[in-house]
């Protein structure tokens, strides 16, 4: 009956057995992954622990910046690292597709404390339209679902995928021991990655006079009353406003105090 809550089985087996199966493996994958060389070999090695009993394979791992969040471009083999059991095809349309628009999923799961299904994620966020696509583009592929792990204090995602719904099929022990092999996993990427010249977050050059500017349009000031309270002239907020869309890349005003949200310029 619809409604009811499905018992927590994974191809057959008892999850007590699953959940031993993976702790079990985990201590010996915790040992082996220090010896790694490559991403390749991590992905591999974690692929190897979890693909035994469950129903979940690697997807990628995708490493973040440290400071203010830029905008960033997807580098296979430099901050995305992509599992050889990926369906042919799917990293070249989703990397098309991310340049027309970010996945809210990936953006959300980036700050996640907690392991988070991809379906869990579409009840959350409701996406319609066009941030389906991430969602739309695994089933092309045989991706039903997929579970987010942010870590490393949100520096970087591993993801797993799945060709069956994960929300009724991980318990809470599963998603933990889950959690913790790509813990493991992100770590040893930390140590052997080459360095990301492009990682470390700048502050784009906004003046301290553009960034009052853009909070109190943040608050849903006009012109007029900005420049009352900062006891400027009318014309001198508008250029620091169109000042501070050129630096941030933005098409008009509201994309400007967005952007500044966004990269948490301004509270």
């Amino acid at each position: 009956m619809q409604g009811q809550t499905k018992p927590i089985v994974v191809d057959n087996c008892e999850p007590a057995k699953i959940e031993h199966s993976l702790r079990s493996g985990l201590v010996d994958f915790a040992a082996q992954v220090g010896w790694s060389k490559s991403p390749i070999q991590v992905l591999d090695k974690l692929d190897e622990v979890i693909v035994k009993d469950s129903p979940l394979r690697v997807l990628a791992a995708r490493r973040y910046g440290i400071g203010i969040p830029q905008r960033e471009t997807l580098r296979l083999g430099e901050n995305v690292f992509i599992h050889r059991s990926v369906p042919e095809g799917w990293w070249i349309d989703y990397y098309n597709m991310s340049q027309k628009a970010p996945s809210p999923v990936i953006t959300m799961a980036k700050h996640s404390l907690a392991p988070v299904t991809w379906t869990e994620w579409l009840k959350i966020i409701e996406p319609i339209g066009i941030d389906r696509w991430a969602y739309e583009l695994g089933l092309k592929y045989g991706m039903r679902d997929g579970l987010t792990c942010s870590v490393g204090g949100a520096r970087w995602v591993v993801v797993y995928w799945s060709r069956k719904v994960l929300s009724d099929r991980l318990s809470p022990q599963l998603r933990a021991l889950l959690f913790m092999a790509a813990s493991f996993a992100a770590i040893r990427l930390e140590q052997i990655v080459e360095p990301d010249t492009l990682r470390i977050g700048k502050h784009p050059p906004l003046t301290a006079r553009e960034l009052s500017v853009l909070r109190m349009a943040s608050n849903g000031l006009r012109t007029r009353k900005i420049a009352e309270l900062l006891q400027l002239g009318e014309e001198t907020v508008r250029s620091h406003i169109k000042k501070a869309q050129t630096k941030l890349g933005a098409r008009d005003r509201l994309h400007a105090v967005a952007e500044a949200l966004r990269l948490q310029l301004i509270p």
